[in-house]
């Protein structure tokens, strides 16, 4: 699996369109995905689902609206229950010929949702165009459940996780897999050698762990990872717990992790709900980097800390707290294809 910094050939993108994922919030949501789309096609080509036909034309006149480079998206009408593609949508390999290849895993709407359905034959419908190889990963005669937001690559066999999200019996993805049984589906599916394993995610994350609101590889041997500085928030021991463990941790050579800090902001809440708001939900496309940003005092520390991480991009603030009503912002949003070659 190639790291997300990787020469990418798209960028995955499902059209917001569930109502209830923004309670009395959706009408800024297409416009915050349209500034999304904006900026990731000047970059690189943009796989676009929609609806159907009439939705179609509807977001090309936003996108046209808000600037996009619609050249470089290619639409796909293909119904998604909610399209945060980083979860339903494929996880990409390539192999020594330099082919790229699916990996569908099952998607169950996080062990939560029973409106799951479209989501989870999305990737099928729409390699029906694409027509690329594609692999249902199975492990002990049963496919395998897993979330693309629970797993971050450095492209060279090192992956990490949480604890929380996959051996938790709550909202449990596969239900008797062990820590082995994970290393092996990864070993088998990912050509992953090394799996490193975080404790807890953030406090408002809907997916109970996913690792890309946490910790994230920026390169090879470099992770940055999130940590508060408010002993009495709900967040600050867990991340003070996960940081300790970064700061042990080897990668697949037996070389000890550089470990960065991003900062927190503080706490949002809509409604009396906290919601799942991290500067590390960033998404690493070609030449730029956006990352979320909350209205926040630490907006400027995240994206000068990123701009440090990644000189060779452009590093873009994404403003987020309408979005992030939805328990999810940039990477959840996104999915990368590699290039071939």
């Amino acid at each position: 699996m190639p790291a997300e910094w990787e020469r990418h050939e798209a960028t995955w993108l499902g059209w917001p369109h569930e109502l209830t994922d923004w309670p009395d919030k959706f009408a800024p949501i297409p416009w915050a995905f349209a500034e999304i789309v904006r900026h990731l096609s000047k970059v690189e080509r943009v796989y676009l689902l929609v609806e159907n036909r009439k939705s179609e034309s509807r977001v090309r006149a936003i996108l046209k609206k808000s600037g996009a480079n619609l050249s470089a998206v290619d639409f796909f009408r293909v119904p998604t229950d909610r399209g945060w593609m980083r979860d339903s949508g494929p996880i990409c390999v390539r192999n020594e010929a330099a082919e790229v290849a699916y990996n569908h895993f099952v998607f169950n709407g996080w062990a939560k949702y029973a409106n799951h359905k479209k989501d989870a034959v999305a990737v099928t419908k729409v390699n029906q165009k694409l027509r690329l190889r594609l692999w249902q990963p199975e492990h002990k005669g049963r496919r395998v459940v897993l979330e693309g937001g629970s797993i971050d690559v450095n492209g060279r066999g090192t992956l990490l996780t949480t604890e929380e999200c996959l051996l938790s019996k709550v909202q449990e993805r596969n239900p008797g897999f062990t820590k082995e049984d994970y290393a092996q589906v990864f070993r088998e599916y990912f050509g992953v050698s090394n799996v490193l394993w975080l404790k807890k995610g953030i406090a408002g994350d809907d997916t109970h762990g996913h690792v890309d609101d946490l910790a994230r590889f920026v390169n090879p041997s470099t992770v940055v990872t999130i940590v508060e500085n408010d002993p009495k928030d709900a967040n600050y021991a867990p991340l003070q717990e996960n940081l300790a463990l970064l700061q042990t941790m080897k990668d697949q050579d037996g070389r000890p992790l550089r470990v960065e800090t991003l900062p927190m902001p503080a706490p949002v809440y809509f409604d009396g709900q906290r919601l799942p708001a991290s500067y590390a939900n960033f998404y690493i496309a070609n030449k730029i980097v956006i990352m979320p940003t909350f209205n926040d005092s630490n907006d400027r520390a995240a994206l000068n800390i990123l701009s440090g991480l990644f000189p060779d991009r452009e590093v873009v603030g994404i403003a987020c707290r309408d979005l992030v009503l939805g328990l999810g912002t940039l990477h959840c949003m996104t999915q990368q294809q590699p290039c071939p070659g």
